[in-house]
């Protein structure tokens, strides 16, 4: 099985293009902390992951997401190598997610939204070769305001009942968990 989830902040505005036969293409960078922080500076390092996303899903990143903006991806590992232009011997090798869903993360402020353009299982998603998948969205049903209690009368006094009724304990080894 190859998944990859990842959520990190994009290290720059995302870059859209278009291939000779007009399909889009994205590319960006997710910035993704480790989850310890680094025993002798006290610092957490990140991870920078290259990203490229297709289609429908590239128009969406490159519309809604930006620089220093938090975002979910789910894809898949690839792998590729290439040959070096200036020296024929070495070869360069590359890891890249190729997305097929993303998500916004966060609040209101942090999105700039609603939380996130759903299309089947939470996000926005192709079928994984360069087309859309079915977009099922729907928005989330209005919910009415909750009913509003009645104001609790003005007493100067409260009552918390009968303190006799709770035992006191004094000592830790007396507590029953």
């Amino acid at each position: 099985m190859n998944k990859v989830i990842l959520v990190g902040r994009l290290t720059r505005d995302p870059e859209l293009r278009q291939t000779q036969s007009g399909m889009s293409s994205c590319r960006f960078t997710v910035a993704v902390d480790r989850r310890f922080a680094d025993e002798n500076t006290g610092e957490r390092q990140a991870d920078f992951i290259s990203c490229t996303a297709w289609s429908q899903t590239a128009e969406f990143v490159s519309r809604y997401f930006n620089k220093g903006k938090l975002i979910a991806v789910e894809g898949s590992l690839r792998t590729g190598s290439y040959q070096d232009r200036n020296h024929p011997d070495v070869t360069h090798y590359t890891t890249d997610v190729f997305v097929d869903n993303v998500e916004f993360v966060g609040g209101k402020n942090e999105s700039g939204g609603n939380g996130g353009y759903q299309g089947g299982n939470g996000g926005y998603q192709n079928n994984g070769y360069g087309a859309p998948a079915q977009n099922n969205y729907q928005a989330p049903p209005q919910q009415a305001a909750p009913p509003q209690a009645a104001p609790a009368p003005n007493n100067d006094s409260m009552s918390y009942g009968n303190l006799s009724d709770f035992e006191e304990i004094l000592s830790d080894g007396d507590v029953p968990f």
